[in-house]
């Protein structure tokens, strides 16, 4: 028979397909003598067949819970659901993947009427006993009956008001009695039916809806936002308890063996005296900082810390633990990879190679290249005024600004209208996920650092203020207030994540600056990838900003982008309006002097390393004003001023649009079909770039540029092309007198391209895959129509995997680049190969380049330090492998 549950004993921590990343600790942390609460694991395989048989458990499952229940029985010398001597056990969730606050818990089951009243006799702590009683029904209601948190803490703050108590630990034994008589009427009102008292019921029903959790809709938004498999499974952890609520020498809490924010290598984290652990991860109470424990109680403290050392030695970095404190005993529940932000990332990474902990290629496997983005967005300008309403908790570094919304569905609709919206909430839940992603940051008013929001969106790379209880907020008007300062929905402020502090208004923010571990993690990426990394720029700023973040070179400047300058444009529309060669010209010798100052000025910044400049791509409708404004301007002209020179310049524009109109311009009049049509535009470009060259070599910079002709579906528009620029070349080396090195090679984004790559070769120095370009005609797919209206459905109901824009399709699209690489050797085995479309920065796509043998990426200036690592992880990842794969193509 297949095993599917198993006691903690028997896993270890390489069983995480098995027992998910929970399960496998537990009984990696058993094994090593830690003290864990004992329990059994039902397997990620169990939920599987759960769902293969229906939503319900098969009948082999149940025999094997119920054989492994009498052994941790016996273990603990408790039986679930004995009056004398009960057995209580939490039932948690635990992926392969951590997926925090995305699924469910339960505490406590095994509680009933008569179990309950056996325990208080039992440990002479009766407040203690139906303080856990009441927080199972409710747990129990919420997870498996599906009666909404808000009755029960509704009628919980009655009667603490009625009482005049102002918090949880002020009720007594009698209260909580009287609590759970009002939960069980919930109950009763909401499923009508009794609660159930039969434990073994409240366990089945429980194990169902853990299963029932991995598809959870809060679930199934962060597998996809985080790219977790859907077919993975959840396993099921049934712990025995302990109680951090069983008096002033009991606690709970949560941390981290290094602060997850700053990566700075000493203990950080809450918890809370007198609780359980729900409490500190909800943010129903305030915690303290871990370090007041050692105060309070400093031999479990000193215990404590050595244990999260030895966890650290042990699993080789940062971990994230949940423990209790039962009468000044210590027991570890969990713990986890902890996740960081990308600061902290880096950081432990850095310090753990010094301490000689891990390599320098583990150390660059560990950060996410994702997470890098987070280093590189604006922080507060420290030169502006700021006015400061309020300060919480600094849960997530990073600033921004945003209109002050209330609920996660306001946050995600206004989002997807372009607005910058801040959630504000008196806490956030799983149910609220959809709003943190939509939202530039979150706001709390209760909670902690390890509260739900800090963590979600501490892994978001969103900056997060948890537990401003200066706030008070008012849901139902849509405000908040701070003594008198009411900041209504709508309002916009400031929230700076690493200090906490909210701020009225939107402050000017500055760029980020790289830290020295940051630096000297990109320069062992440097050392070790086996693929150059250059990036797109237009325009000298964009050029020493791709200096700045360690580019190799330029690998796409966009001509377009100049033409489409303010003061540029009526000289275009001069050149686009002219009537004879003669005309277009005359405006193309005004264009020609300000192309080569654009040039020049990247040359003097890149200081010798390579630059392509692709000539001129878009058709030339683009740089026409729009026809539907044109139309609105005529008419108002003929009724105004029927004779103006106005009227005839508009019309004649008109006129031009019109001429120029396409059905589908994406495939009309382009790229270097223009130069075939119109060749004066494409030979004053390379004239520019020649001239520009010719100048700053007599300063001494050597420039060899890479002339790159778009578009070309056939070796013939290729020749005609190449040809050009050889006789721009010689004309101005002979104006000049100067002699300079340069090549011309085409952008593959045509599948006609990729597929005659062997003869479009022979006229080539280099490719260059626009995979932007090429993933349309590919797919058949508008960009901006794809994902304006069915892409995002595609990729909801998984017919894609992912945006194919966004993440390269190597099935369809990455054969045509494998293909057109592999075709354009066989004619010029040292043809140079690249890609400078946006799959340039993406991590999955820069592996599949270097496994491909593609000689660079290029990408935006702000993503070079994500391609840089992700560069160096490919190599790391697949060295030989890729080596061979070169070396068959």
């Amino acid at each position: 028979m297949k095993k599917f549950v198993y006691l903690f004993n028997e896993g270890n921590s390489e069983m995480k397909d098995l027992l998910g990343g929970k399960g496998a600790n537990l009984a990696e942390m058993t094994r090593i003598g830690l003290p864990v609460p004992f329990g059994i694991t039902i397997s990620t395989e169990a939920c599987n067949a759960y769902y293969e048989s229906g939503e319900t458990i098969p009948h082999e499952v149940t025999d094997q819970v119920l054989q492994a229940l009498g052994k941790l029985e016996e273990r603990m010398g408790k039986k679930l659901g004995d009056p004398s001597n009960p057995l209580l056990v939490s039932v948690r969730s635990g992926s392969k993947f951590s997926m925090p606050g995305m699924m469910d818990t339960i505490l406590n089951l095994g509680l009933n009427d008569e179990t309950a009243e056996g325990l208080a006799a039992l440990t002479n702590n009766p407040r203690f006993v139906y303080d856990s009683y009441r927080r199972f029904i409710q747990m129990f209601s919420d997870v498996v009956l599906d009666v909404d948190v808000f009755f029960f803490e509704q009628f919980l703050e009655e009667v603490r008001e009625s009482k005049g108590y102002s918090s949880d630990p002020e009720m007594k034994a009698e209260d909580w009695t009287e609590v759970i008589k009002g939960y069980k009427k919930i109950v009763e009102k909401h499923t009508r039916k009794p609660f159930p008292q039969d434990p073994k019921e409240q366990l089945f029903l429980s194990i169902n809806a853990v299963f029932n959790s991995w598809n959870n809709q809060r679930a199934i938004v962060y597998r996809r936002l985080n790219k977790i498999p859907d077919h993975l499974g959840t396993a099921v952890n049934i712990q025995s308890m302990v109680f951090g609520n069983m008096g002033n020498d009991s606690g709970t809490g949560v941390a981290f063996t290094r602060n997850p924010s700053t990566g700075e290598s000493i203990l950080y984290g809450e918890y809370l005296m007198n609780a359980q652990g729900e409490d500190v991860v909800a943010g129903i109470r305030t915690p303290r900082p871990i370090s007041e424990l050692n105060a309070e109680m400093p031999e479990v403290y000193r215990q404590f810390a050595e244990t999260c050392k030895n966890l650290e030695m042990h699993y080789l970095d940062m971990q994230d633990i949940e423990f209790t404190i039962e009468k000044g005993n210590l027991y570890i529940l969990q713990t986890r990879t902890g996740k960081r932000t990308a600061q902290a990332a880096i950081r432990i990474a850095v310090e753990m190679v010094e301490e000689g902990l891990i390599s320098k290629e583990e150390a660059l496997l560990r950060v996410d290249p994702d997470q890098l983005n987070q280093l590189l967005h604006r922080r507060i300008d420290d030169k502006f005024e700021r006015v400061k309403i309020a300060k919480g908790l600094p849960a997530s570094p990073g600033a921004a600004s945003g209109i002050v919304v209330f609920e996660a569905d306001e946050a995600e609709s206004l989002t997807k209208e372009g607005k910058k919206v801040i959630l504000v909430r008196p806490e956030t839940t799983p149910d609220d996920i959809h709003g943190i992603i939509s939202a530039q940051a979150v706001v709390t008013s209760r909670g902690g650092m390890t509260s739900h929001a800090a963590v979600v969106a501490r892994g978001m790379g969103k900056a997060c203020v948890c537990g401003c209880e200066e706030l008070k907020i008012d849901l139902k008007n849509r405000l908040f207030s701070v003594g008198e300062t009411v900041v209504n929905y709508g309002d916009i402020i400031t929230i700076d994540g690493g200090t906490g502090e909210i701020m009225l208004g939107e402050i000017p923010m500055i760029e980020p600056e790289l830290s020295d571990e940051f630096k000297l993690l990109l320069s062992w990426a440097d050392e070790i990838r086996a693929i150059s990394v250059r990036a797109n720029g237009d325009n000298p700023v964009d050029a020493r900003k791709a200096l700045e973040f360690g580019a190799e070179g330029i690998g796409l400047v966009r001509t377009e982008h100049m033409f489409m300058d303010a003061a540029r444009v009526p000289i275009v529309q001069e050149m686009i309006l002219s009537e004879s060669f003669e005309e277009r010209s005359a405006a193309l010798e005004k264009l020609l002097p300000m192309q080569q100052g654009d040039f020049e000025g990247i040359f003097e910044v890149m200081k010798g390393l390579p630059v392509t400049i692709r000539l001129l791509d878009p058709p030339l409708h683009e740089f026409m004003p729009d026809k539907e404004e044109l139309l609105v301007d005529i008419t108002k002209l003929q009724i105004l001023q029927p004779d103006s020179a106005e009227l005839k310049k508009k019309e004649q524009l008109l006129r031009k649009v019109r001429q120029l109109e396409e059905f589908n311009p994406m495939l009309g009049h382009r790229g270097c079909r223009l130069g075939m049509i119109n060749p004066e535009i494409y030979m004053m470009q390379a004239k520019a770039i020649f001239y520009a060259a010719a100048a700053v070599a007599e300063k001494g910079i050597t420039v060899k540029p890479e002339i790159m002709i778009p578009l070309v579906g056939h070796v013939h528009e290729l020749r005609e092309m190449r040809q050009l620029v050889i006789e721009a070349a010689s004309q101005i080396k002979e104006e000049s007198g100067r002699d300079f090195e340069y090549t011309v090679g085409t952008m593959i984004e045509i599948p006609r391209a990729a597929l005659t790559a062997d003869e479009i070769a022979s006229e080539a120095d280099f490719f260059s895959f626009g995979t932007n370009d090429l993933t349309q005609t590919t797919f058949g797919y508008s960009r901006d129509d794809a994902e304006g209206k069915f892409l995002q459905t595609y990729i909801e109901r998984k017919v894609l995997p992912e945006n194919p824009f966004a993440v390269l399709d190597q099935n369809g699209v990455g054969k045509l680049v494998e293909m057109a690489v592999k075709l354009g050797r066989t004619t010029k085995p040292s043809l140079k190969t690249g890609i400078c479309g946006e799959h340039g920065g993406e991590k999955s796509s820069i592996d599949f380049c270097f496994r491909k043998g593609l000689d660079y990426v290029s990408c935006s200036p702000f993503r070079v330090p994500l391609a840089r690592l992700a560069a160096a992880q490919a190599t790391i990842r697949h060295g030989k492998a890729a080596e061979t794969e070169v070396m068959n193509i």
